[in-house]
Formats: structure tokens, sequence, C-alpha cells
């Protein structure tokens, strides 16, 4: 729908409300349009000539009439009735865009643009025809002359910054991204105060931008206004936010030094902003650089406890993704935990990294007592939060679990459901009891629980609650004594308690006692992530790939294909491998948990 045919709309819903259209008019105004809309324009003209009597007024008319004129090629006609506008109403400033578009109409360049400049040359400093005539312009698709029709008014107004949001947009839609830029950079001059809101403007245009000539366009300004003023606080700082912005965390750590170097008041919470960002963006030798880099400030620096945090929340990270830690590196992170906490307590700033210690404990140094312990040490700490302390409950109830303590885990697990009914942590704490009563063969109860879950507002919490029901409500129907089905689960249980040899032996027992039961490919999915913890990734992948193969409509494909890309691309070396199990990702299983993450990295592998 054009402009002009918008216009009309709103000008018929405005006469309707105000009563404008008299009860003979109704007849024939209605007449008028089912010309107009079946395209004959003659029989309409002559109506809308009957309708249009007062050029002070009727704009609706006087639009609908301009246009049957037009698609007429009545030029002559639509020209008296522009000039006539025109004397009824001087300061509509619109009307000479209407006249100008009406000789390019009829290829007349230099009448237009005399049209046009005599538009702008009636600009004053009533700033809502300033705005209506630069719609006119935008409407016909002439955003170089809205863009001089904003200029021309911020100058004859005398404020150089009026119409600032007005140009931004229009500089965008015509692509001048230079100019655009420079707009946001001039207002940050006068006003540094407005930061937020430009970096808000600013993040809202990269996001609309269909190409990456706006993200040049500013990396291009924000790096010469840089370079030529190196002492304005704000160009630094515009900068390690675009960084951010695109994913650039090496550069954005450099600006951030760069500010520490020249603003010590402002400059290592910059460094400690960007190491956290990173951090989190899984950039982790990014981050672990800045955190290294403030715990050189010293202990007294206000930033030394969230750095020593923080590299140690990485070195956590790095040894979890190995799967399994080899007792060297493991003796020596647990000796830099201990460490920490001689050096910086055990209080509630340090609860990060007792969580921490407390998995590193339990899951990989065979002490889950001391786990334990120390997790206890977190629900004494005074003026704990409810949050964090149903979450750390959380956490010692799957240890409990893990040392099989049945009943204590499952009793945390219903406190916390209890006191979370209505958000996630308390959907969470449901479906881990309800993983618990699979475990210990109580599947009716556990299958009524989970199919609750299936609807939980958090999608992954969802997810999991739809693939083991699923699995459980399968293999019930497939066998009444629920044999295999129990079997499985003690495979299962095995296989959380990290006893992965045993866990193995006991899924090898189900694939050869039970040769035609639907519960095989669940049986290869948790072979192949014993493989994975085993860091067996070659037999992982050929698990997988079986799986794939002959499972693809069961629910745990598109698991296998996500699982056997991530080996592919980060263990394997085999990059087309991984390309070809994101696309498979995106094409047959468009609605999988997995859909994003597959499309980001498939696009990150095929620019390489």
């Amino acid at each position: 729908m054009s402009n002009r045919n918008i216009i009309l709309i709103a000008c018929t819903i405005c006469m309707i409300l105000t009563g404008f259209n008299s009860y003979g008019q109704q007849p024939q105004e209605q007449l008028a349009a089912h010309y107009f809309d079946n395209g004959e324009y003659e029989q309409a003209a002559q109506l809308y000539e009957s309708l249009y009597k007062t050029p002070t007024t009727n704009k609706y008319y006087y639009l609908r009439l301009l246009t049957v004129y037009e698609k007429l090629e009545r030029y002559r006609d639509a020209e008296h009735l522009i000039e006539a506008r025109i004397k009824a109403n001087p300061k509509d400033l619109s009307l000479h865009v209407d006249a100008g578009s009406l000789h390019l109409l009829q290829r007349q360049e230099k009448k237009a643009q005399k049209c046009f400049d005599r538009a702008i040359d009636g600009i004053t400093t009533n700033q809502q025809p300033v705005a209506d005539l630069a719609q006119a312009f935008l409407n016909i698709g002439r955003t170089d002359y809205a863009i001089t029709t904003y200029l021309t008014a911020r100058q004859r107004s005398g404020n150089k910054y009026i119409y600032f949001n007005e140009l931004c947009g229009v500089y965008q839609m015509a692509g001048d991204y230079t100019a655009m830029t420079a707009e946001y950079f001039n207002l940050l001059d006068s006003q540094p105060g407005m930061m937020s809101s430009v970096q808000i403007s600013m993040q809202k245009a990269m996001t609309e931008a269909t190409d990456s000539q706006l993200t040049e366009g500013i990396r291009t300004e924000l790096v010469k206004r840089v370079q030529e003023h190196p002492e304005n606080k704000t160009y630094l700082q515009m900068m390690i936010w675009f960084s951010l912005q695109t994913n650039d965390f090496g550069f954005a750590l450099e600006q951030a030094e760069a500010i520490d170097a020249r603003f010590p008041d402002i400059g290592a919470a910059q460094v400690l902003q960007v190491s956290q960002i990173s951090q989190r963006n899984d950039a982790l030798d990014i981050a672990a650089d800045g955190f290294r880099y403030l715990q050189q400030k010293g202990s007294e620096s206000e930033t030394y406890i969230e750095s020593r945090i923080g590299e140690l929340e990485i070195e956590y990270t790095l040894a979890e993704r190995g799967h399994t830690i080899d007792k060297t590196k493991l003796a020596t992170l647990q000796h830099r935990y201990i460490a920490a906490f001689d050096e910086l307590g055990k209080n509630e700033r340090t609860i990060p990294l007792m969580r921490n210690y407390a998995r590193l404990t339990a899951y990989h140094g065979g002490e889950p007592q001391d786990a334990v312990d120390i997790l206890d040490d977190i629900l004494s700490l005074p003026k704990l939060k409810a949050s964090t302390r149903d979450e750390v409950k959380l956490e010692l109830a799957d240890i409990l679990l893990f040392t099989g303590q049945i009943w204590d885990a499952s009793l945390l697990y219903m406190q916390v459901e209890k006191a979370n009914k209505e958000d996630i942590l308390g959907a969470t704490a449901k479906f881990k009891n309800a993983k618990l009563s699979y475990y210990n063969h109580d599947f009716e109860w556990a299958h009524s629980q989970l199919k609750t879950l299936r609807a939980s507002t958090s999608k992954l919490i969802a997810n999991d609650a739809m693939e083991l029901s699923l699995l459980i409500s399968d293999n019930m129907d497939d066998d009444s004594t629920y044999t295999t089905l129990a079997q499985f689960a003690d495979a299962d249980m095995l296989l959380f308690r990290g006893l992965l040899d045993s866990a193995w032996e006991e899924y090898e027992a189900v694939e050869k006692s039970h040769l035609s039961h639907p519960i095989h490919d669940e049986v290869i999915m948790r072979k192949a992530q014993i493989r994975i913890q085993q860091t067996r990734y070659a037999e992982a992948d050929s698990l997988l790939k079986r799986l794939i193969d002959f499972y693809p409509d069961d629910i745990t494909a598109d698991d296998a294909l996500m699982l056997r890309a991530q080996i592919n691309e980060e263990h394997l070396n085999q990059t087309d491998v991984a390309i070809r199990c994101y696309e498979q990702i995106l094409v047959d299983y468009p609605s999988s948990l997995y859909t994003d993450q597959a499309r980001k990295r498939y696009n990150t592998l095929k620019k390489r």
C-alpha cells in the first residue's frame, strides 16, 4: 500500500468519526470510492470533483482527486488542482512536493527540482510543517531532500542538535552511515550523558541493518575519532561498547586497558566489565588475560576479588570441558582454590568459588563428603539469598544422589520445588526428582511428573522432560514388566555417578539381551556419551553416525547431530563433517532446541 493511500485511509477514518459527511454525501462518496477501488477513474473523477469544493479543507478528496488525475494522465488538471490548493493553504509546504512529484511523472526534472527547492525555502522554525515536509519527501523516495529539510530547519532554528533522531533515521535509509555515525558522536561531544541513549539507538540500527556496511561505517568513524582525540574518554568507552557488540573481545580489552592507563578512576571497572562479558561469551582466553591484568594491581584494588574469582572460574570451566581431569591438573586446581579461600575467605562474595570447588571435589576428586561440607558452609552463611540457598540445595542433592543417598536427595529436591513453585528453579527441582524416581524404577510416578513439565516455560527443561517422558512411555508400553527399562535406568544411574566402565557394560548387556527392543537408539546415544567423557572421540563419532543413519526419526537424532558436529569441529578437525551436521539440523530438524546454535556455528564455519 502506498503512503498516499495510507493518508487517504486516515482521512476517511477522521471523516467518519467527526461526522463530516452529510447524509446526502454518503452515497456519492461510497460510489466514488467504489469506482476508485475498481480502477474506473473517469467516473471517480467526476464524483470527486463534485465532492471537493473547498480547497482549504477536504484533504481526503484532494488526495483522491489528485490520484485519479495522475492515473488518467490529466496533468494540466492536476497542476491546477495543486496550484489552487497551495494558494488556499500557503503554509502547507508538502503541497510543493506534490507539484514536484507531478513534474517527475512528466519527466520534467528541472521543474520538479524548483518545486522541491521552493518547499525548502519556505521552512521556518515551526517544527510541524518540517516533519510533514520531510515525510512528504520520504513518501516519494527522495531521502536527499528529506535530509536537506532537517538540516535547513536545524540551521534556521539555531539549535545544531535538533532533529537528531530524525536525521539518523533518514541517513540510515539513505545508507549514508558515515553521516549517521557523525550525528551520534557530535551529540556525545556536547552531551556525554546521552551515551546510553546513543548506544541503544546504534544497537537498534545495527540489528536492523541487512549488510555489514553500517557496522563498518561506525567502526571507521570511531577509529578516526579515537585517533584524532586519544584523550576523549567518551570515544574510548564507545569503542569498547562497539567492540563488544561485534564480538571483538580482544580489541575491547585493549581499549579498556588503554582507558585504564589514561583514566585510572574508571579504567579498572572497564577492564573488569569487558573480562566478565568475554567470559559469558566463551572468549575465555581474553577474559583470563583481563582478570590477570587486574590482579597485577594488587590485593588492595577494588576489582581484585572479582578478578581472582573470574580467573578461577575460567580454570574450572576449561578443566570441566575435558570431561576427565588428570591427577596433576586436578591437584593444582584444588590447591589454587584452597589458596583463594585462605586469602579471600568463605563468604558471600566467594560463593561461586565454593560451588565450583564442591563440584570439582565431588565429581573429579572422589571426595563427595568434602563437597557436602563446603556446600553446608554456604548454607550456613548469614543473610543468604533465598534463590542462592535453593540453587545450592539442588547442587547438594545432586551430590547426595551421586553417592547413592537417594532419599536425602529427594527430600532436598522436594523442598526446593515447594519453595519455587512458579519459577524455573522449582521446575528444575521437579525434573531432577522425577529423574531420581526413574533411576529408582518408579516409572509411573516419574512419567506423571514429567508430563506436567513438558509445558514448562523453560524450553530446556521442557525438552529434557519430553525426552525422558517418551523414553519411559515408549518402553513401558513395549514391556509390561519394565525389565529392559529397569536395566537401562540402572545403567543411566551408573553413568550419572561417573562409573563409566560399569555403565558401558550395563548398556552392552541391554543391547545384547534385547536385540529387537526400541530402546537401542537410546543405548547408542549413552555409549557415545561415555566415549566422549573418555575422550575417545573417533569411537563416539562412529556411534553417533550409526544412530543418525538408523534412527533419523527418533527424538535423540538432533542431539546426536549436535554432538557429532561439536566433536568433529572441536576434536577431530573435520570441519566439513561439522558443517554437514549443522546444516542437517537446520534442514531436517528446524524446530530443534539447537537450531539457533547450529545456525551460528554453520555460518561461522562457512566463512572460514
